[in-house]
């Protein structure tokens, strides 16, 4: 079975293999490793192999896990569902979040993030296939949002995040990602912006999504394997 440092370099090769098809395409497509449920100790290993970017679901695991590797320059995501009393402790301790699911998540991280930090980079994650099951924008919401987060000051928008249907074929994955896309080009067109990043793609959709244009891809089984309970 292949390690842990043989699947993260394999997954590397698979993204740059799907970049270079795309030739005509000038983003890079940063891999995030999702290392939700794994121990600080596999972070390091993928640290010093040159990972930097790292996602995360569950905030007291998250938090726990950068104490350890508090020495180190880490860019922490996070990508798992917000609650509002969670969003201090957020804005708090990472870099980024892909999970803006409504403006009132939005509205606290921008008011409760530290003021000696930069700006926190965010996400809207959009309900690109409309699931009831999902929280999320609608895409005819997406412009009133961005309204609303001009004004903000310690929370950057840097795109826009998605998690397509489940079952999908390759077809109907990029159909799904090029609706995000699309919405991303949109927004800049209309409010003049420079919105740069797509946070779209996981172990399973990963080749559609970097067809339609994904900047960040959210790989955590491919890399990690199966997922492990969280201790924390």
């Amino acid at each position: 079975m292949p390690s842990l440092s043989q699947r993260y370099l394999a997954q590397c090769d698979l993204i740059n293999g799907l970049q270079e098809k795309k030739r005509a395409s000038t983003s890079v497509v940063k891999l995030l490793a999702v290392s939700k449920t794994r121990p600080a100790e596999d972070v390091l290993i993928l640290y010093r192999l040159g990972q930097r970017d790292f996602g995360e679901n569950y905030l007291q695991e998250a938090i726990h896990k950068q104490r350890q590797l508090a020495h180190l320059d880490i860019d922490w995501h996070f990508i798992g569902p917000i609650q509002s009393n969670k969003t201090r402790d957020i804005a708090r301790y990472f870099s980024w979040v892909h999970s803006i699911d409504r403006l009132k998540i939005a509205q606290r991280l921008d008011q409760q993030r530290p003021s000696n930090l930069p700006p926190l980079n965010g996400c809207l994650q959009v309900n690109i296939d409309a699931e009831q099951s999902k929280s999320g924008f609608k895409i005819g919401e997406l412009g009133a949002a961005v309204e609303a987060l001009k004004s903000f000051n310690n929370l950057r928008l840097r795109g826009l995040m998605a998690i397509p249907q489940a079952g999908k074929s390759v077809e109907q994955q990029r159909v799904s990602f090029k609706k995000l896309a699309d919405a991303k080009h949109n927004l800049n067109r209309q409010f003049k912006l420079n919105l740069d990043t797509l946070s779209m793609g996981m172990s399973d959709d990963l080749s559609s999504a970097v067809a339609e244009g994904a900047t960040m891809v959210r790989i955590g089984t491919a890399i990690f394997g199966a997922r492990m309970k969280s201790t924390v």
